[in-house]
C-alpha cells in the first residue's frame, strides 16, 4: 500500500507538471496568434491608409497599380510582387510590379540576350503578355476566385521556372482581387526575403490585401467617372455658352418686318441653328438648320456650316448657289452618318417677295394675312437634298430657288423637327 500510494504521488505530480507546461505552451502560441493578429492589423490599415491617400491624391492608374504592388513587398517581405488587372471577359494583363516578379510565360534565349536589361525585359514581358482565365496558376486563381498558397514552387508543374536563377520561384501566394462579386484583376507575391517559404499567416494578410485592393480600385474607378463627369459637365457649359454666342441675340432693325424666335435644347448643346443677318438696307438673309444627332457632336459642324454659310451669303445672290456651296465645301469632311438639313431664304422688303432654297428641311409654313378675310395657312413645297448627303454634281442637280410673294401681314414659319416630334398627352 505504501509504495502504491507513493507511485500514486508520483504520478500526479508528474501530471500536474505535463499539464502546467501544455497550458504555459498554449499560452505562449496564444500571445504569439494575438501578435500575428495585431501585425496583420497594422499592416492592413497602414495598406488602406496609403490606398486612400493615393485615391484621395487622385493618382493615376499606373501609379495607384505600383503602390499597390510596393506595399504587397513591404507588408509580406516578399522579393517580388505583381498585379494583374483584368482588361476583358477572360484576359488578364499585367499592370505593375515591384522587383524581379518572373514572368508566368517561358522566355526565349533570343528574346532574353536581345533585352538591354534583364529588369527591363521582364518588365516589358510582364505588361505585354496576356493571360487567359485557367492558364497557369494566375489564370486558375481568376477562375476559381480562390486563394492560393505553394509552399514550395519548385514541385508544382503549375509555376514557370525559368533557367535564369534570380527568376526561380521558391514560394508563391495567389489571391483574387474582388470587389461586389466582380473579378478585378489577381494580386501575386513570389519569394520571402529570409528565403523561408511563405505560410497561411501570410496567405491571410494577402487575402486581406487583396481585398482592400478591389476598394480601392473600386473608388479609384469611381472618383474617375466623377472627374470625367465634371469635365464634361464643364465642357458641355463652355459648348453651351459658345453655342449661345452664335445665335443671334438681335434682329436687323426694320419697320416693315418683325421678328421672333424660341430655342430649346433637348440637351445642353443642341445640333439646331437659326440665323438672322442683313445682307443690304432692304435685303434680309435668314436660315434654319438641323444636324443629324445631338450633343456636342451635333454642335461642331452647325458651327461650322454657319461659317461657311455667312461667308457664302456675302459673295452669292442666290439662295441655291450658297447652299449648293456649302455642300461643296463640307461635303468631304463630314463623317458619312451625319448630314445637315437647312433652309435658307432672301427677304426683299423692296418687292415683297421670299426667295428660298430648301436642303432636305422641314417645309416652311407661310401664313396669308387679310384685313377683310381669316388669315390662310400654306405649307411651302421646295426640291432638295440635305447637305454631307452626296456630292456637287448630284446635290446641285436637285436644289433650286422658289420665289413666293412675301406681303406686309404675311408672316412666315421656319422649324426644326423638335417641333414635330413633340407631343402631348
Amino acid at each position: 500500500m505504501f509504495l502504491v500510494f507513493i507511485l500514486g504521488i508520483l504520478l500526479g505530480g508528474l501530471g500536474v507538471w505535463f499539464a502546467t507546461g501544455h497550458y504555459k505552451h498554449r499560452f505562449r502560441q496564444a500571445v504569439e496568434d494575438r501578435q500575428l493578429l495585431e501585425q496583420e492589423k497594422q499592416i492592413v490599415l497602414e495598406f488602406m491608409h496609403n490606398m486612400v491617400e493615393a485615391v484621395g491624391d487622385g493618382a493615376s492608374r499606373t501609379e495607384l497599380f505600383n503602390r499597390i504592388v510596393h506595399a504587397a513587398v513591404l507588408s509580406t517581405g516578399a522579393l517580388s510582387a505583381c498585379i494583374f488587372e483584368r482588361t476583358g471577359g477572360n484576359t488578364l494583363r499585367g499592370a505593375a510590379m515591384e522587383g524581379l516578379f518572373p514572368p508566368q510565360r517561358r522566355i526565349s534565349k533570343k528574346a532574353s540576350k536581345a533585352a538591354a536589361t534583364r529588369s527591363g525585359y521582364i518588365e516589358w514581358a510582364l505588361k505585354s503578355s496576356e493571360l487567359q482565365m485557367g492558364e497557369g496558376i494566375i489564370g486558375d486563381v481568376a477562375k476559381t476566385r480562390e486563394a492560393v498558397l505553394i509552399e514550395d514552387a519548385t514541385t508544382d508543374p503549375r509555376v514557370v521556372q525559368h533557367e535564369d536563377p534570380a527568376l526561380a520561384v521558391r514560394s508563391l501566394i495567389v489571391s483574387p482581387i474582388i470587389f461586389r462579386d466582380e473579378l478585378l484583376g489577381v494580386l501575386a507575391v513570389a519569394n520571402r526575403n529570409d528565403g523561408l517559404s511563405f505560410n497561411r499567416t501570410d496567405v491571410s494578410l494577402v487575402v486581406s490585401l487583396a481585398e482592400h485592393v478591389g476598394l480601392a480600385i473600386h473608388n479609384s474607378r469611381m472618383l474617375s467617372i466623377q472627374l470625367e463627369k465634371n469635365r464634361l459637365d464643364l465642357d458641355l457649359e463652355l459648348a453651351s455658352n459658345i453655342q449661345g454666342l452664335l445665335l443671334p441675340s438681335t434682329f436687323p432693325a426694320s419697320e416693315k418686318i418683325d421678328f421672333a424666335a424660341i430655342y430649346r435644347p433637348a440637351q445642353k448643346v443642341g445640333g439646331d441653328l437659326f440665323d438672322v443677318f442683313a445682307l443690304s438696307d432692304n435685303r434680309i438673309g435668314m436660315a434654319i438648320a438641323d444636324v443629324s444627332g445631338k450633343g456636342i457632336s451635333g454642335s461642331i459642324p452647325m458651327a461650322i456650316c454657319q461659317t461657311n454659310l455667312r461667308h457664302c451669303a456675302k459673295a452669292l445672290s442666290s439662295p441655291a448657289a450658297v447652299l449648293n456651296e456649302v455642300n461643296s465645301v463640307m461635303y468631304d469632311s463630314m463623317r458619312s452618318d451625319m448630314f445637315i438639313t437647312i433652309i435658307y431664304a432672301i427677304i426683299d422688303l423692296n418687292e415683297d417677295t421670299l426667295t428660298f432654297a430648301r436642303a432636305g428641311h422641314e417645309l416652311p409654313l407661310i401664313i396669308r394675312g387679310s384685313d377683310d378675310d381669316e388669315p390662310k395657312i400654306i405649307q411651302v413645297s421646295g426640291e432638295g437634298m440635305a447637305i454631307g448627303l452626296a456630292p456637287e454634281a448630284i446635290f446641285s442637280e436637285v436644289i433650286k430657288d422658289q420665289c413666293i410673294p412675301f406681303r406686309p401681314l404675311d408672316t412666315l414659319i421656319l422649324y426644326t423637327d423638335g417641333v414635330t416630334e413633340t407631343t402631348n398627352r
